[in-house]
């Protein structure tokens, strides 16, 4: 995902908060995982500590596999995602 997204389905949120508040606490949550991993994955290999690596990188990709699951629910009309472009 690009800035540009996160920026994007970040500010519907926002917006939309009190109507959505469990997937307003969702995407912070992926954002929060988001930032952890990018944070993360630096020390790890310092210290070699290779076994978080792969839970950096995945934390790095949820963002993108959060909006990739929510957009396939929504295709299946298993859920309503208003934030899907």
């Amino acid at each position: 995902m690009t800035l540009t997204e996160l920026q994007r389905i970040k500010q519907w949120h926002v917006n939309h908060r009190n109507d959505h508040p469990v997937e307003y606490q969702l995407w912070d949550a992926m954002l929060t995982l988001w930032v952890m991993g990018w944070v993360g994955w630096l020390p790890a290999y310092a210290f070699e500590q290779l076994w978080a690596i792969p839970a950096c990188l995945l934390s790095i990709a949820a963002p993108g596999l959060y909006a990739a699951w929510r957009q396939k629910a929504h295709r299946e009309r298993r859920l309503r995602c208003d934030w899907i472009r």
